[in-house]
C-alpha cells in the first residue's frame, strides 16, 4: 500500500484550506472578440452526486452535524453521511472492513489502531480540537449534588461512559489523580466507582440517562453540557482534568479521497473552527 509522505499530505491540505468550507469562486468569462461577456452565461454540467462517509465520536454528534451541512451547502450533488458512535466501536467497525471516507476520533488510542492496522497513512492524522470533562446534574438536582466529594455519598447514582470508551477512561484518569490528593482521600475513587449505575458505550448516552433523571450525576465532556444547556454542572479544577485530544484523518480505502480531503480541511478551517469552539470544544488552530 502507498503511503502519503507528510510533506505532500500536509502541503495538498494547506491548499484545500485556502477553499475550506465555502465555495471556489471562478474568474468571469470574456467573449473570444475580447468584449465583455455581458449577460451571456456558459451552461454548466449538472454536478455528480456523491456520497461522503464520516465516521465520528459521538461527543462531535452537534458541531459535525453542523459542519456537515455546511459541507453540502458549498458542494451541490454531495450527502455527508456520518455514523456517531464510540470511538472504539468505530475503530472496531472499520477494523473488520467497513467502509467509510473520514474517521474522527476522541482520543489518539483508537487512531493509534488506525495507523498500526495501515487503515490510514502513519503521519496523516492531525489534531482538530480538545475537550475537557465535568460533571452534569439533572436541572431539578434531586439528590442535591453540590460539590465533587457528594459523588462518594452512598446512594447517589453515578452514570459513566464504559472504561473503553474515550470519556470513560478519561473519568476514571481523572478520580485517580483527585485521590492522590488529601482532600479527598486516596479511596476517592473506589467511592465514587462504587455509586456507577450503568457504564455506558458511548458518552452521548450518558448525558441522556442524566436528562431523563435515570441518574443523579455523570461525568461526560463540556462540549455535552454546551449541547443540553438545562443541566446543572459542577467544574472539574485543571490539576485533575483530562485534555481530550481530537484527531481526524482521511481513511486510506477511501472511495471519495478527495471529497474526504476537502472535509478534513473543512474542519480545519477559521468556519469548521468557529463551529467546533460554538459547541463547547477548544479549536486548535487560531
Amino acid at each position: 500500500m502507498h503511503l502519503m509522505k507528510k510533506p505532500t499530505f500536509f502541503l495538498i491540505l494547506s491548499l484545500l484550506l485556502l477553499a475550506a468550507c465555502g465555495e471556489v469562486k471562478l474568474p468571469s468569462i470574456a467573449r473570444v472578440d475580447g468584449e465583455p461577456a455581458g449577460t451571456q452565461v456558459m451552461p454548466l454540467a449538472k454536478p455528480e452526486d456523491h456520497n461522503l462517509t464520516v465516521f465520528a465520536a459521538a461527543s462531535l454528534a452537534d458541531a459535525f452535524t453542523e459542519i456537515g451541512d455546511h459541507f453540502e451547502a458549498a458542494h451541490p450533488g454531495t450527502t455527508v453521511t456520518i455514523n456517531f458512535a464510540g470511538s472504539q466501536t468505530l475503530s472496531t467497525q472499520l477494523a473488520q472492513g467497513a467502509v467509510a471516507d473520514v474517521f474522527a476520533s476522541a482520543n489518539h488510542t483508537e487512531m493509534d489502531k488506525m495507523v498500526a492496522a495501515h487503515l490510514v497513512a502513519q503521519d496523516a492524522p492531525v489534531d482538530f480540537a480538545t475537550n475537557r470533562l465535568l460533571v452534569i446534574l439533572p436541572e431539578d438536582n434531586p439528590a442535591k449534588v453540590q460539590t465533587l466529594q457528594d459523588l462518594t455519598r452512598i446512594g447517589l447514582k453515578l452514570v459513566l461512559a464504559d472504561a473503553t470508551v474515550p470519556a470513560g477512561k478519561y473519568a476514571r484518569e481523572i478520580l485517580e489523580k483527585m485521590s492522590l490528593d488529601p482532600t479527598y482521600g486516596n479511596d476517592f475513587s473506589t467511592r465514587v466507582l462504587a455509586n456507577v449505575v450503568s457504564n455506558e458505550t458511548d458518552v452521548k448516552l450518558a448525558v441522556t440517562k442524566v436528562q431523563l433523571g435515570e441518574a443523579d450525576a455523570g461525568i461526560v465532556y463540556f462540549s455535552d453540557a454546551v449541547a443540553a444547556p438545562g443541566m446543572k454542572t459542577i467544574e472539574i479544577p485543571p490539576d485533575f482534568n483530562v485534555v481530550a485530544r481530537y484527531p481526524i484523518v482521511v481513511l486510506a480505502n477511501a472511495p471519495q479521497a478527495v471529497l474526504a480531503a476537502e472535509f478534513v480541511a473543512c474542519v480545519l478551517s477559521t468556519e469548521g473552527q468557529a463551529i467546533l469552539k460554538k459547541w463547547g470544544f477548544t479549536p486548535v488552530l487560531p
